[in-house]
C-alpha cells in the first residue's frame, strides 16, 4: 500500500515516519526545500529509509485516489494524510499595508535566520504565540516597546480541566519569562502611520476604551491561525477545520487529516495526531500514547479556541479608506452589499488576488456579514493554464 502524506511539519514528518515502519510505501510531499514545517523551519533533519521525500512540491488537486502535483506530475495513493498546517491570521488597521507591519508567523520565520528588520519592535494579536516571537526577537537584540495581547487572561480562569490535563504547557512560561514585563493584556495595535502606532486598551469586545501612541519601527502581528484545508474542500469541518474521527479519519473515504487543519493545539498535539493518522494509513492500530496524548491535547486546543477567540469590536478599529484586500487593493468603504462570498468577490474584486483570499476572506466576510465558505476552491493553489492543458484527458 502506498501512503501519501502532504506537508513536513511535525504532523506531517510523525505520519510518514509512523507509516513507513509499519510497512507501507510513504512518500511525503512537501512546498518547502527541507522538512520541519513553519515550527522548525528546516531544522528537522528528517531521514527515514522508507520515505521518499519530494521536496518544493506543490499538491493542488485530490482527485478520488490520485494527488496531483505542480509539473504536472500525479501520485497514486491507498491512503491519504493531508497534513497541510496553517497560516497566521492578521486584522486590519489603518497603517496595517504599509512598510513597518508583518504577521507574526513572518517575524518569527526570519528571526530563525537571525534577521529582525528593526530595532524597536511591537508584537501584537492574540495567543500564546505572542510570547515565542517576542523572546525570539528580543534575543536577537531588538528593543521590545511591547507585547500586547487582545484577550484577558481572566477567560483561562474557566479553562481548570484542559490546565489540568496539560500541566507542561504551565512550564513552558518560565522560557518567556524575559519578555512577559512587556506584556500587555486587553490591549492592540490599532493604528500605525510611520513610526507611530496607536496602542489602545479594550473592552471584553475588542472595542477601544483608551488609546496612546508609542515609536516603533516594527509591529508584529497575529491574530490566531487559519488552517490550510484547501485540499480537501469538501470534506466535512467544523469552523474551519478538518472533522476527524478517533483514527484521523475525514469524511472523504481513505484520506486522513492531522496537525492543525484539525484544530490548533501546538506541535507536541500535531505530532500525536500524525502518528495516529499514519499507523491508521497504513492499516494498524493506533498507539495507545498517542491517542492519549490527542485526547490531552485537544482541551487545550479546545480551551485556546475560546480564551482566545477574535472579537468582533476590532472590525471599530478600521477607517472607510482601511484597506481589507492588500492584492486587489480594495478597502473597507469599497465592500458591497452581497449575500455571499461570491457575489462580493464579483462585485469588488476582495479576495480576488494573488493570495486568493487566504488573508482577507474571512475578515471581509466578518465586516460585511455574508456567510464565510471556508474558501472551499476545486483548485489549492494558483497553477499556470499551460499545465492544465498538459494534462491527460481523462483527468481533465
Amino acid at each position: 500500500m502506498r501512503v501519501v502524506v502532504v506537508g513536513a511539519g511535525p504532523a506531517g514528518m510523525a505520519a510518514a515516519r509512523t507509516a513507513a515502519d509499519a510497512g507501507a510505501e510513504v512518500v511525503l510531499v512537501d512546498s518547502e526545500p527541507d522538512a520541519g514545517g513553519q515550527y522548525l523551519r528546516g531544522r528537522a533533519k528528517f531521514e527515514h529509509s522508507g520515505v521518499t521525500h519530494l521536496r518544493n512540491t506543490e499538491a493542488w488537486l485530490v482527485e478520488g485516489n490520485t494527488l496531483h502535483l505542480r509539473g504536472p506530475r500525479q501520485l497514486r495513493f491507498g491512503s491519504l494524510v493531508i497534513a497541510t498546517g496553517a497560516y497566521d491570521r492578521p486584522l486590519p488597521f489603518p497603517g496595517w499595508d504599509g512598510p513597518g507591519v508583518i504577521t507574526a508567523g513572518a517575524a518569527q520565520a526570519l528571526a530563525k535566520q537571525g534577521v529582525t528588520l528593526a530595532e524597536r519592535v511591537i508584537v501584537a494579536g492574540t495567543g500564546p504565540f505572542l510570547l515565542p516571537v517576542a523572546t525570539a526577537l528580543q534575543d536577537l537584540g531588538a528593543t521590545l516597546v511591547g507585547v500586547y495581547e487582545a484577550s484577558s487572561p481572566t477567560r483561562w480562569l474557566r479553562e481548570a480541566r484542559a490546565i489540568a490535563a496539560n500541566r507542561h504547557k504551565i512550564g513552558e512560561l518560565a522560557s518567556y519569562r524575559k519578555v512577559l514585563p512587556r506584556l500587555e493584556t486587553r490591549t492592540a495595535v490599532i493604528a500605525k502611520h510611520g513610526d507611530r502606532v496607536t496602542v489602545a486598551k479594550l473592552d471584553g469586545q475588542w472595542r477601544p476604551v483608551s488609546h496612546r501612541t508609542v515609536q516603533a519601527d516594527l509591529v508584529c502581528i497575529g491574530y490566531g491561525f487559519l488552517p490550510r484545508t484547501d485540499l480537501l474542500p469538501n470534506a466535512s469541518r467544523t469552523n474551519d477545520f478538518y472533522d476527524v474521527d478517533d483514527h484521523q479519519r475525514t469524511s472523504v473515504e481513505h484520506v486522513y487529516a492531522a496537525g492543525e487543519v484539525t484544530g490548533i493545539g501546538g506541535a507536541d498535539l500535531a505530532e500525536a495526531e500524525g502518528v495516529i493518522a499514519g499507523a491508521a494509513a497504513a492499516g494498524q492500530k493506533p498507539p495507545t500514547k498517542a491517542l492519549e496524548a490527542v485526547r490531552k491535547g485537544r482541551l487545550f486546543a479546545q480551551a485556546l479556541s475560546r480564551a482566545h477567540a477574535v472579537q468582533p469590536g476590532w472590525q471599530t478599529w478600521l477607517d472607510p479608506d482601511t484597506t481589507v484586500c492588500r492584492c486587489e487593493k480594495v478597502s473597507l468603504e469599497d465592500l458591497t452589499d452581497a449575500t455571499s462570498m461570491r457575489e462580493l468577490k464579483l462585485t469588488c474584486r476582495v479576495a480576488m488576488g494573488r493570495c486568493q483570499g487566504r488573508i482577507c476572506a474571512r475578515n471581509a466576510a466578518e465586516l460585511t456579514g455574508v456567510p464565510f465558505d471556508g474558501q472551499r476552491r476545486v483548485i489549492a493553489v494558483p497553477i499556470p493554464l499551460g499545465e492544465l492543458a498538459t494534462l491527460p484527458e481523462e483527468t481533465q
